[in-house]
């Protein structure tokens, strides 16, 4: 009874008594194949036409190997046939020239296509019908049990890591944005549907003033402004001392019995207050001046003299004609 071959691989398949003398050489030749189909390369030059790629009886053959390489200059869309029938796996490199796609088909079924931009490698299996690119199974990355992804730093001493709830009630899926945001600096937004996006807002580059809390013109630009909401107050004042805008200060004339002047800002714009309290009940005694440096107050280029006992008031600037207005006295 003479041989035959197998489906797959083409070995050939002896039958007891036959090749007296020759079963060594063919075993070996047997071997050489099975080593071919676990473990063989073969690079293949592609152009503008298509190939088929054989698998032939106990014969080395192209269609055999483990790994499949495409190379050339392709001009013109190509597809790779292998027969039907073949179940077998490979792992395929597309590292052709040219933006046309490749294709890998079994004849008569479907194919697996390298778009004219994919220059990447696959894994496909063939059923002896049809070919299959597991590789869309393995884009996605599961993780079950909680188990963390872990980016380590430089030297790997410590790591920031990802992982799901304890309990997760919803599937959530984070889609990165089209375009780089101006800064290191991409909020994540949540929707209702679960899935995650993230905006692009311009931060400051350097860091703000003392009390200044950040702020949003409503359009994507963050900036650091001063609290206008009240005065930030300072520590008591016992000796004569120059203001700042949007700040209090308590002002304590009887500890060196002496009066207290306090010079205004310089360069004020609309809406600069600054507030006093006499601290302890003794601008009566020992006056509280304010020094006006440049600008009016109540509309008068003269400075301002407290001498009312438990004072509190607020000065609030308007322009350069009134100056700073008493707001409250």
């Amino acid at each position: 009874m003479a041989s035959s071959y197998s489906t797959d691989l083409k070995l050939e398949l002896m039958v007891t008594g036959e090749n007296s003398g020759t079963w060594g050489d063919k075993t070996n030749s047997n071997l050489n194949l099975l080593q071919q189909a676990i473990a063989g390369f073969q690079s293949i030059a592609l152009t503008s036409t298509n190939t088929t790629l054989s698998m032939t009886n106990a014969t080395i053959s192209d269609a055999r190997n483990a790994i499949l390489k495409f190379t050339g200059t392709i001009t013109a869309n190509c597809t790779i046939f292998i027969e039907t029938g073949i179940e077998k796996t490979y792992i395929v490199d597309n590292a052709t020239s040219g933006a046309f796609t490749v294709a890998l088909n079994q004849v008569g079924g479907s194919s697996v296509i390298w778009d004219a931009t994919d220059k990447s490698h696959k894994i496909i299996y063939l059923d002896g019908t049809n070919p299959t690119d597991i590789g869309n199974d393995l884009s996605t990355i599961r993780l079950p049990n909680q188990n963390e992804v872990r980016f380590g730093d430089a030297d790997n001493s410590n790591y920031v890591s990802l992982k799901a709830g304890a309990t997760v009630a919803s599937n959530v899926s984070f889609t990165l944005p089209n375009t780089l945001p101006s800064f290191n600096n991409a909020p994540i937004v949540v929707t209702t549907a679960g899935v995650q996006s993230f905006t692009a807002y311009s931060l400051p580059t350097a860091d703000g003033a003392t009390n200044q809390v950040l702020q949003t013109n409503g359009s994507g630009a963050v900036t650091f402004a001063t609290v206008s909401g009240g005065a930030a107050w300072q520590a008591v004042q016992t000796t004569n001392f120059t203001v700042t805008a949007k700040e209090g200060y308590f002002v304590n004339t009887s500890s060196n019995s002496t009066a207290i002047t306090a010079t205004l800002p310089s360069s004020p714009t609309l809406g600069d207050f600054v507030s006093f309290i006499d601290y302890a009940g003794t601008f009566d005694s020992y006056n509280f001046i304010i020094a006006r440096n440049g600008k009016n107050i109540q509309g008068v280029a003269e400075d301002l003299t407290v001498s009312v006992e438990r004072a509190g008031l607020t000065l609030v600037f308007t322009d350069n004609t009134q100056g700073w207005l008493l707001q409250n006295k």
